[in-house]
């Protein structure tokens, strides 16, 4: 009996399970590797494509432009629109662009220059100083007048012409050269960003410091925020020259004397009188005159880029 007991009593517990296995964490190349997936290669090839796409949508009619300009009137409707002619005739197509009708292309390229140039300068100025007054200053009404200027954000160019032309009409300024010229100094898209680069680059407390030190809000304005709003001023102005370097429709309603037209409203006159009037050469002036009209776009936008790039990048190193 005693030696039952004793032997139950020494007899072994049974064993405890053993752990699970532990499963590594995956490494970060391991990581790198699972999520070049296929799914995410396609993403990346159809994004590539599509810029590609863009691209080519882009400097295809440049490249038309650039051969169709350098070919002889023969050799435009022969050739062709890739490729280049039996001879180079650039030389000679510029000449012929610049002395046709007496020279009135050079007169439509100046006009242009006036209406883009300086009309996107004072449009530029005004729409900064406004997007400053509707951040920093408190004035009565001062939300439903920017709701207003958001309102003519919404309202497309085209459908302002003929309400400009009658207000024109009745100021006397139909055919001259401040009816296409003064519209163009109105910019609400200018106000919007002039408001936001405002609100991101111009700090509440360094006004506060030149009001201190006795500083007016116009010297604050001229000497403290406006030197901060350069890049936002240059990217108005961009917008605004393109804007009205591209205006065809106010012009075309606005102006029936010839040495006031901008040099797309010119061009267009020469392609109709050649579809309708049966003069070819006048096909190869539109096409030569197109290309030199994109000629200043490119130049004014290579020599500013590198003021409208820092005011896009500005807020990322802030």
């Amino acid at each position: 009996m005693t030696n039952s007991s004793t032997l139950h009593a020494a007899a072994p517990a049974p064993a405890a399970p053993p752990p699970p296995p532990t499963v590594p964490a995956p490494s970060p190349r391991g990581r790198r590797r699972s999520a070049r997936t296929p799914s995410a290669l396609l993403s990346k090839a159809g994004v590539t494509a599509m810029l590609a796409l863009a691209t080519l949508y882009t400097l295809l009619p440049l490249t038309w432009l650039l051969m169709s300009s350098t070919k002889s009137r023969e050799d435009l409707f022969g050739t062709n629109g890739f490729a280049l002619g039996d001879e180079v005739h650039l030389a000679d197509n510029l000449q012929h662009l610049f002395t046709a009708d007496d020279g009135v292309y050079l007169r439509w390229l100046i006009n242009t220059v006036l209406y883009a140039g300086v009309g996107a300068l004072l449009a530029a100025v005004f729409s900064v100083a406004a997007g400053y007054a509707f951040d920093k200053l408190a004035f009565p009404g001062k939300e439903k007048l920017f709701s207003l200027v958001l309102l003519g954000v919404m309202v497309p160019g085209t459908a302002m012409a003929i309400p400009l032309y009658l207000l024109a009409a009745k100021a006397g300024l139909v055919n001259t050269f401040w009816g296409v010229f003064i519209p163009g100094l109105v910019f609400p898209f200018g106000v919007y960003l002039a408001r936001v680069f405002s609100a991101s680059y111009v700090p509440d407390e360094v006004l506060e410091a030149a009001r201190m030190d006795g500083a007016g809000e116009f010297r604050a304005f001229c000497r403290i925020a406006f030197p901060m709003l350069a890049p936002g001023f240059v990217t108005i102005f961009l917008f605004q020259f393109t804007q009205i370097w591209n205006s065809f429709f106010l012009p075309l309603v606005m102006l029936s004397d010839q040495d006031l037209y901008p040099v797309n409203l010119g061009l267009y006159v020469w392609y109709s009188s050649a579809l309708t009037q049966g003069h070819p050469e006048d096909y190869l002036l539109a096409v030569v005159g197109s290309l030199v009209a994109v000629a200043p776009l490119i130049a004014v936008f290579l020599m500013l880029q590198r003021f409208w790039k820092s005011g896009m990048t500005a807020g990322a190193v802030k």
